[in-house]
C-alpha cells in the first residue's frame, strides 16, 4: 500500500488527546449502546411493552425525535467537556456539564410522556415555554462544542430576528432592516411552541433525517468497519481501481449515479453508498471533509439522475403536461453533465495532491480479496435489492446492519469449525463477537452526535424561516428586484430556493418555487415552461449541498468523521454543476426543446468545453498548473459560450480551446524536463 493512503488513517501527533476518566468513558459506552439499541429497534419497527410511560418505539413527530435527541445531547455533553476535550473536566467542569447531561435527559422525556396535554391545550403551558427554551440553550450549547461555534451564531441570528418586530420582545431591531424584511413579531411564548410543539423547529425535517435513516446507516458503516467489511471493500476498490487516480472518488460518482435516481432522497445515497465510499476516498488520500464533500455533491445528482429524478420527473409530468418518457430523455444529458463535472474535479484533485496509480505489485490480488471477503457482498446486494425493491432508506439501513453481522458471523462460524471446533475456540469466538458488537453500537452512536446535533441547529433556522414567512418574502423580493433582466431574476431564483430548502425538504421548495415564479419565467422574460420546471427543479436541490443547512453534506460528515459545516462547503464547491447546467438550459434552449441535430450537437459540444474551462478556472490545474492570467482568460471565454449569440459562443470555445491546448503543452514541457 502506498505511503500516502497508510499515512491517511494515522492520528495527527499534534492534535490534542482526550482526558477522560474510566467511569466517563464506560457511561459514553453505555448510553452509545442503548441509542443504538433504540434506533434498532425503531428502524425494525419494534412495538411497545405496556409498562413503559409511552410508546417509546414511535416514529411520530413527537415520539422518536425528542428521544434521539435527548440520547445525543446527553452523549454530547459527556464526549465535548465545557473547557475542550484537551483539559481535565474538573469539579467546575462537572458542576457545568452535569446540569447540562441532566437537560438532556429532561428533553428526552418531556414532549413524549406529555404528548396528550400538550396537544389539548389551547397555549402551551407555562412549563412546556420553560422547556422549550432549555432545549434550545442545550442545542446551541451542544452545537459550540461539537459542530463549531460558526453554526450557533448563525441560528441565534435567526432567533434575534424573531423577536424584531412591534409585538415582539425586540421591537427596536425593526429598526434595522428593510421594510421587506419586517415582520410583527413575536414572543417568547410563540418561538418557544415553534421550536419544539410543532411540525417546524427543532424536531422538524432535518433532525427527523437524522433520527431515522442517517442513524441508521452510520451505524451500518460502524459494524462494516468492527466486523471488517470495511477493510474487505478497501482492498477490493484498491484491486480493481489503484491504478486509477482517485479511483474509489469516481467510484463514488458512478455509484452515486446509479443509486441516487432508485433511493429518492441525496441523503439516503450518502448513507447508503457513502458508508462504502467515503472511508475508501479517506484511504486513498482525500481528506474526511472532500471526501465527504465529494459523496454529497455526488449523491445529489442522482435527484437529477433519470428514470425517477427523486419523483421530480413525475411531478413535472404532472405540472407541464409532457410525457414522462420525454422528461426523462431530455434529462440524460444534463444529468451526465452534471457527474462529468464531479468526476473532472476529483480527477483533477487526486492530480494535484500527488495521487498516482498504484503498481500491480502493490496491489492485493483480487481473486484473493475475493476468496476471502466474498461474503461481505451478499449484504450489499440485499441493500441495493431492497432499495429497488420499494423499502424506505430506514428499514433497508435495518436489514443492513442485521446482514452484514450475519455475514460476519457466518464467516466466523465457518473459520471456527474449519479449524479445529474446538469448545474454548467457540466461547473465545463468541466473546469476540459480543465485544465486536458493543463496540460497533458505541462507534456508531459517537459518529452520529455531530451530524444529529447540526440538524437540530438546522431545525431552529427552519422554525424562523416557517415562523416570520421569511422564505416567501425572500422570493417575492427577488423578483421584484431584477427590474426585467432574465440573469438577475436567475440568481434570485438561486437565493429564493435556497432559502426555501431551509426550511422544505426539495421536492417541497420545488413545488413552492415554481408556483411563485414558474409564470414569471415563462410569461415575463420568455423562459419555456419545461426548462423553467427544470431550472427551479435542479436549483430546488441546493439546500442539499449549500452550508448553512446542507443535509446531504452533513451525512457526508457523519461517516467521514468531518466538521459538518467543512464538509458542506466541498460539497457546495463539487456541485457546481448544479448552478451552471440550468443556466446553460435557459440561454441554449436546443439542448431541451431540440431542433436541427447540427445545433443540438454544437450546444452539446460547447457545454462541455465550458464546464471543462469552468473547473480548470476552478482548481487552477488541469493538465498542469494554471497560471492566473491564463484562469482569468478562461473566464471570458466561459462567459461568452453562455451568451445567447452564436458569434460569441463560437469565439468563447476558440479561446478556451487555445487556452487549455497552452496548458497541454505547458505541462507536456514540464515532464519533459
Amino acid at each position: 500500500m502506498d505511503q500516502t493512503a497508510s499515512r491517511a488513517d494515522q492520528p495527527d501527533p499534534a492534535a490534542p488527546k482526550p482526558v477522560q476518566p474510566g467511569f466517563v468513558l464506560k457511561l459514553i459506552a453505555v448510553v452509545g449502546v442503548v441509542l443504538s439499541i433504540y434506533q434498532m429497534g425503531v428502524a425494525g419497527g419494534f412495538q411497545t411493552s405496556d409498562f413503559l410511560p409511552f410508546e417509546l418505539f414511535r416514529t411520530g413527530l413527537f415520539f422518536l425525535r425528542p428521544i434521539h435527541l435527548g440520547f445525543i445531547l446527553v452523549l454530547c455533553f459527556l464526549i465535548y467537556p465545557v473547557f475542550g476535550p484537551e483539559r481535565p473536566r474538573g469539579v467546575l467542569g462537572w458542576l457545568i456539564d452535569g446540569p447540562l447531561i441532566a437537560g438532556g435527559v429532561l428533553v428526552g422525556y418531556w414532549v413524549p410522556s406529555n404528548i396528550d396535554a400538550i396537544a389539548n391545550a389551547i397555549f402551551p403551558r407555562e412549563m412546556d415555554v420553560i422547556v422549550s427554551w432549555i432545549t434550545v440553550v442545550l442545542v446551541l450549547e451542544a452545537a459550540r462544542r461539537a459542530v463549531g461555534l460558526a453554526m450557533t451564531l448563525i441560528a441565534g441570528v435567526f432567533l434575534l430576528y424573531a423577536f424584531a418586530g412591534n409585538r415582539g420582545e425586540l421591537p427596536w431591531l425593526s429598526d434595522w432592516m428593510p421594510g421587506i424584511l419586517n415582520h410583527r413579531g413575536y414572543t417568547f411564548e410563540r418561538v418557544a411552541s415553534q421550536m419544539t410543539l410543532g411540525a417546524e423547529g427543532i424536531f422538524g425535517v432535518p433532525l427527523g433525517v437524522a433520527a431515522t435513516f442517517i442513524f441508521v446507516f452510520v451505524l451500518f458503516g460502524a459494524v462494516l468497519e468492527v466486523t471488517g467489511a470495511g477493510k474487505f471493500f478497501i482492498d477490493l476498490a484498491y484491486a480493481t481501481t489503484g491504478r486509477q487516480r482517485g479511483g474509489p472518488a469516481k467510484a463514488a460518482v458512478l455509484a452515486s449515479a446509479g443509486m441516487g435516481s432508485i433511493s429518492g432522497s441525496a441523503i439516503a445515497n450518502v448513507v447508503t453508498t457513502g458508508a462504502f465510499t467515503i472511508p475508501l476516498m479517506k484511504r486513498l488520500g482525500y481528506r474526511p471533509a472532500q471526501a465527504g464533500g465529494i459523496e454529497a455533491a455526488a449523491s445529489t445528482g442522482g435527484q437529477i439522475m433519470p428514470p425517477l429524478m427523486g419523483a421530480g420527473a413525475f411531478l413535472m409530468s404532472e405540472f407541464t403536461q409532457v410525457p414522462y418518457i420525454e422528461i426523462v430523455l431530455i434529462s440524460i444529458f444534463p444529468a451526465i453533465l452534471y457527474f462529468g463535472v464531479i468526476y473532472l474535479l476529483v480527477h483533477i484533485a487526486a492530480v494535484k495532491q500527488g495521487m498516482t496509480g498504484m503498481t500491480a505489485a502493490e496491489l492485493p490480488l483480487t481473486r484473493k480479496v475475493l476468496a476471502e471477503g466474498w461474503h461481505f457482498l451478499l449484504p450489499l446486494a440485499a441493500l441495493v435489492a431492497l432499495l429497488i425493491m420499494g423499502y424506505s432508506p430506514m428499514r433497508v439501513g435495518f436489514y443492513a446492519v442485521l446482514s452484514i453481522a450475519a455475514a460476519a458471523s457466518a464467516r466466523a462460524l465457518w473459520n471456527w469449525a474449519t479449524t479445529g471446533a474446538s469448545g474454548a475456540g467457540f466461547m473465545a469466538m463468541c466473546r469476540a463477537g459480543l465485544a465486536n458488537t458493543g463496540k460497533a453500537l458505541e462507534l456508531g452512536a459517537r459518529n452520529a452526535v455531530a451530524v444529529s446535533v447540526a440538524c437540530a441547529v438546522a431545525g431552529i433556522i427552519v422554525g424562523i424561516v416557517g415562523l416570520t414567512g421569511l422564505g416567501l418574502k425572500f422570493s417575492a423580493m427577488m423578483l421584484a428586484l431584477s427590474q426585467g433582466n432574465l440573469l438577475i431574476a436567475l440568481f434570485l431564483v438561486v437565493i429564493a430556493s435556497l432559502i426555501l430548502g431551509l426550511g422544505l425538504p426539495v421536492t417541497a421548495a420545488y413545488i413552492v418555487l415554481i408556483i411563485l415564479v414558474g409564470p414569471a419565467l415563462s410569461n415575463e422574460f420568455g423562459v419555456p415552461i419545461l426548462i423553467a420546471h427544470l431550472l427551479v427543479f435542479w436549483y430546488s436541490q441546493d439546500s442539499n449541498v449549500t452550508p448553512p443547512v446542507a443535509l446531504a453534506g452533513f451525512a457526508g460528515a457523519a461517516i467521514a468523521g468531518s466538521k459538518p459545516m467543512e464538509t458542506s462547503v466541498q460539497a457546495w464547491k463539487f456541485a457546481k454543476g448544479l448552478y451552471l447546467i440550468p443556466l446553460f438550459m435557459v440561454f441554449n434552449e436546443p439542448i431541451i426543446t431540440g431542433g436541427p441535430i447540427p445545433l443540438v450537437l454544437w450546444n452539446g459540444l460547447i457545454v462541455i468545453i465550458a464546464l471543462v474551462a469552468f473547473a480548470a478556472v476552478l482548481e487552477g490545474f488541469l493538465w498542469g498548473p494554471m497560471p492566473v492570467w491564463m484562469r482569468l482568460a478562461l473566464i471570458p471565454g466561459v462567459i461568452g459560450i453562455f451568451w445567447p449569440e452564436l458569434w460569441a459562443e463560437a469565439a468563447g470555445a476558440a479561446l478556451i480551446v487555445v487556452l487549455l491546448a497552452l496548458n497541454r503543452q505547458s505541462a507536456k514541457r514540464a515532464e519533459a524536463s
